[in-house]
């Protein structure tokens, strides 16, 4: 599926939606200084990637989840890296769209699932992934997915877990990330590649935008 029009992008997914098809990669962002927000995100969408994970890794990024919701409304802006219910609250009420866990407990994912929007919470264990689709998830987190058997691992989940989607994110690179989406039980990727550091630190939005493109081009 090619990434959505700027108006569709706008409307906030109900939890019944794919966030999976929405790009070939959702860029995993760590944002020290809430005011880069904006231009970051509107960087990434014109680049082709209109989903976008802020994670709860840093003081800045419940007010940087609120910039994008509120400035941006192209973008679907979601929260990751969330580890208590009282995160997935607040970070709803500050504009996210979608919430992304790296693993979770019963009491979390009741949380999450309260919460009224789409959910990708993280899995690393074929288990896992049989307890989220009993309680009725079939999209979610593989995490971390090079550490915990990248490309072999997922391929040997299809056939006994065929209606299971993942996002795997952790050690994906560019020239990984082809292998992933070439997965039937697939539907995108999580990454940082195109927001290397020095990007970030200069505020260098084009070249962001330009890593984007790249990016956005892996949807065959």
């Amino acid at each position: 599926m090619a990434p959505p029009s700027a108006s569709a992008a706008s409307a906030s997914p109900s939890p019944s939606d794919s966030l999976l098809g929405l790009a070939p990669v959702i860029p995993v962002v760590v944002l020290d200084d809430a005011a880069d927000a904006v231009p970051l995100a509107r960087a990434l969408v014109a680049g082709g990637l209109p989903v976008v994970e802020v994670t709860l890794r840093t003081p800045a990024a419940g007010e940087a989840i609120r910039a994008i919701s509120s400035e941006v409304p192209e973008a679907v802006v979601g929260a990751g890296t969330v580890l208590e219910p009282a995160q997935a609250e607040e970070a709803v009420e500050a504009g996210a769209r979608f919430l992304v866990s790296p693993g979770w407990t019963p009491r979390l994912l009741e949380a999450m699932l309260g919460c009224g929007v789409p959910v990708l919470p993280g899995v690393s264990t074929a288990s896992e992934a049989i307890a989220l689709l009993e309680r009725g998830v079939t999209e979610m987190k593989f995490f971390p997915a090079e550490a915990a058997g990248g490309i072999p691992y997922l391929k040997s989940l299809a056939s006994p877990l065929p209606q299971a989607r993942f996002c795997p994110t952790g050690g994906i690179d560019e020239a990984r990330a082809p292998g992933y989406l070439a997965l039937p039980n697939v539907g995108c990727v999580g990454g940082t590649w195109m927001l290397p550091s020095g990007a970030l630190a200069t505020r260098d939005w084009p070249r962001i935008q330009r890593l984007a493109e790249g990016a956005a081009a892996l949807r065959a």
